[in-house]
């Protein structure tokens, strides 16, 4: 049995790229919990301030289930 934690990554797109770093450390520290990254979708995320969305990934995480 698994399960499954969906995390929504936002970042300004400077020239189309992503900050690598800060990605980078998102991913780590999801993984030092134990989890794996699953899948990687590009969307639309909506910001906490107005109703607008902005260009962002969704990453979906899978590992183990405890208990």
């Amino acid at each position: 049995m698994y399960e499954y934690k969906v995390v929504s990554f936002r970042e300004s797109l400077i020239g189309d790229a992503l900050d690598g770093d800060k990605l980078e450390k998102t991913l780590n520290k999801h993984a030092s919990e134990g989890w794996a990254l699953k899948a990687v979708t590009a969307a639309d995320v909506k910001g906490r301030i107005g109703p607008g969305a902005v260009e962002g990934l969704l990453l979906t995480f899978e590992r183990p289930r405890q208990g």
